[in-house]
Formats: C-alpha cells, structure tokens, sequence
C-alpha cells in the first residue's frame, strides 16, 4: 500500500471543527471535536459522514474509537514508560499495535503486532495555537481516519494527563 499523508489539528479551544487535509492541500474529511467540557469526537469523511469517533468512557483512562454504527472498534490506553511515552491501540479484529515516543520528542511512531512500521505521527506546531499532526499510515489493516481517531485519542490522554498533574498542584 502507497503511504497516505494528512494533516489534522485540535483546536485551541477542544470544541468545534478542523479540516483533514492532504498532501496535495485538499480537504479530505473533518474532525469534530464535540464538545470544550468532553473529549468526545467524531471523525468525518469529505461528504459529511461519521466514519469514526472517539471518546473516554465515564470515568475510564481508556480512549474509545467507535464504527459509524456506534461499536466498538478498538482501545486506546497509556502504558508506564521512564523516558519515553507508550500507548498501546487493540482493534475489536485482534490486532495490537504500540505506539512510541522518545521523552522530549514530537514524533510518534505506530508499530504492528510483528514490529513493522505501521505509520507515523508528528506534532508539527502547537505552542501558542492549537496543535497540529501530520500523519502517515502505511498499513493497510488500519484506516487512516481511525488512524486520526488513535492520534487525537494520544492527544486527548495527554491533555487529560496534564489537568490531573496541574488539579494536585
């Protein structure tokens, strides 16, 4: 399968709609991310459609990515790591893949349930604006827009990990 390049960006304000765009700059889809006060959202196609959405069940650390019928598709949870940060994604199909980032790095990288390179993710900007990813998908087992549901499922832990640090402080 050829690589498939898109660019998808939170907003500052985690509630509204960003584009999903192309390499070529065209506009392939739509994050709607639901809601400032829940970190629910939903995934959309260029016509409009929910393909996928993603959300943290009440009172769970685990991030949901659900079909357009609303099952279960896969889970998303943060593994302990030292000096780096892991995620682990299982699909509702049996697969597993890991995903890595060096401690201070902005780039994340997918590995398959054999260790292969699955894709990529970079946070390409994000220090006084809403952060932005560039995404790489080379497995042909993981949609590129359940991909953007994993990668803002990343961010969504992350920013919950951020406010549970800050509240004890």
């Amino acid at each position: 399968m050829d690589k498939q390049t898109l660019y998808v960006s939170d907003n500052f304000f985690s509630a509204g709609r960003t584009d999903v765009y192309n390499g070529l700059k065209e506009k392939v889809g739509e994050v709607d991310l639901r809601s400032m006060f829940t970190a629910g959202l939903d995934v959309l196609n260029k016509e409009g459609e929910i393909i996928v959405s993603g959300k943290f069940p009440f009172l769970s650390r685990r991030w949901i990515v659900t079909g357009s019928d609303g099952q279960e598709i896969g889970n998303l949870r943060a593994k302990f790591a030292l000096f780096s940060r892991r995620y682990q994604y299982n699909t509702e199909a049996g697969r597993v893949f890991e995903i890595e980032s060096e401690a201070f790095s902005n780039l994340y990288l997918l590995y398959d349930e054999n260790g292969n390179e699955a894709g990529r993710f970079e946070k390409i900007s994000g220090f006084f604006s809403a952060a932005a990813f560039q995404l790489t998908s080379s497995d042909e087992g993981l949609d590129v827009y359940e991909m953007i549901a994993v990668v803002m499922g990343v961010n969504a832990i992350q920013k919950a990990a951020r406010s549970a640090r800050n509240a004890a402080h």
